[in-house]
């Protein structure tokens, strides 16, 4: 009898979580993980600046979090399918915690660089595990407005963590100790889980080797890794680059800071309402309508930048729409996937969003240089407009395939 068996028995002399005590839990790991990557972008930010840090450095340093996502990517999926979820998030909330608090010891470039690649590393533990166990036990009839409730938490402990900021001039500790103190209190509520463990379907994950599962899954689902990669791009694009765009083109930075938080802001207001609607009449329905009117939101700031106030009705219909991207993403992908391919699926999710957080404000930054003025605009339409196309391809080849094969199932 192998060691994965015997878990599995084990585990069926337990009785199962209760499905809505598990499901608030998990959202509230991932408030605390959008609470901590809210907190040391701008925190560690502005840190670095008084310390005379150039703004490239500045940005390099950002962008160890997504090099620690992407490090741990190719490693996460075999301990979740060994130990199961509970494990490995306890495994990333000690990594959180430990790391926050080594943050004000000492104030030295490289050392941040390391704390924050191995912040990215246990964010992602925390994201890849809630996101599949939460994707696994919820219906088809509702997994759209629960992941919704995923993506609204995140949103709103990513947009609750700037706020952190002012109190560096309480004490420069004080936000890292809050953001500890979070962590820890997700971990005492973690321990009240029971543990579970992915569908490791012998027919499917289990008798497959590495390469020949992420083959399959890019074969079933590949259109829905794009809005992941689109939204880690258009995400880090206008927090990296929007606030140098505003100030080359005379956009005075009280606003660039007002119109952010209304994209933010807009996000959170339609999560669970889009989420719902995509239960209801279909992902890809609910995805392509989204795309198409973010494109048009987006093409027509860079026409009213003479008006502020039509260009902050801009971004908040554009967070309405596009900011619920990620969720149903995960949500459409899960849907493609049988459930023993899920931890491969969400792996590929994690990467495809972290490769869209580097790759955004390094096109951004080239556009500037070289457009100007729209800048910033025309490189998110851009990325829309391959994922619009991208859309209809798969409607047309893989999309009709999967519908068939379920049809005659």
């Amino acid at each position: 009898m192998t060691a994965q068996t015997q878990q599995h028995e084990s585990q069926l002399h337990h009785e199962p979580n209760n499905p809505v005590f598990r499901y608030w839990v998990l959202v509230g790991m991932v408030l605390i993980a959008g609470f901590s990557q809210g907190m040391l972008l701008p925190v560690l930010a502005v840190m670095l600046e008084q310390a005379g840090v150039s703004s490239s450095a500045n940005g390099l340093n950002a962008a160890a979090l997504y090099i620690g996502i992407l490090l741990i990517s190719p490693f996460i999926e075999r301990p979740v399918r060994t130990f199961g979820y509970k494990p490995v998030i306890i495994t990333g909330l000690l990594i959180l915690t430990v790391s926050l608090m080594l943050f004000p010891l000492w104030q030295a470039f490289w050392f941040w660089f390391v704390l924050r690649l191995i912040v990215g590393i246990g964010d992602n533990l925390i994201h890849f595990s809630t996101q599949v166990w939460i994707s696994t036990t919820s219906s088809k009839a509702k997994r759209g407005r629960q992941l919704a409730m995923y993506g609204l938490a995140f949103g709103m402990g990513f947009g609750l963590g700037p706020l952190m900021t002012s109190l560096l001039a309480v004490h420069e500790y004080l936000p890292f100790i809050i953001a500890s103190a979070s962590s820890v209190v997700a971990w005492v509520f973690i321990l009240f889980l029971r543990n579970e463990w992915p569908d490791n379907d012998l027919g499917t994950a289990g008798q497959m080797n590495t390469l020949a599962r992420y083959k399959k899954v890019m074969q079933l689902a590949w259109f829905a890794f794009l809005p992941s990669f689109c939204f880690g791009y258009l995400e880090a694009s206008l927090h990296g680059n929007y606030p140098v765009y505003a100030m080359r083109t005379g956009i005075d930075l009280e606003w660039a800071a007002i119109l952010l938080s209304s994209f933010v802001f807009g996000s959170l207001l339609t999560q669970i309402p889009l989420g719902m609607l995509s239960d209801r009449i279909g992902r890809s329905k609910v995805l392509k309508i989204i795309i198409s009117l973010g494109l048009a939101s987006f093409l027509t700031m860079s026409f009213a930048e003479s008006n502020m106030w039509l260009l902050l009705g801009c971004f908040i219909f554009a967070g309405m729409l596009l900011g619920s991207l990620f969720s149903l993403a995960v949500a459409y992908m899960a849907d493609l996937l049988p459930a023993a391919l899920l931890p491969t699926g969400n792996v590929m999710m994690g990467v495809m969003f972290a490769l869209g957080s580097m790759t955004g404000p390094t096109a951004g930054g080239f556009f500037i240089e070289v457009i100007g003025d729209g800048a910033i605009y025309y490189s998110i339409s851009g990325i829309l407009i391959v994922m619009l196309a991208g859309a209809f391809i798969f409607d047309l080849t893989t999309g009709r395939e999967n519908k068939e094969a379920s049809e005659a199932a």
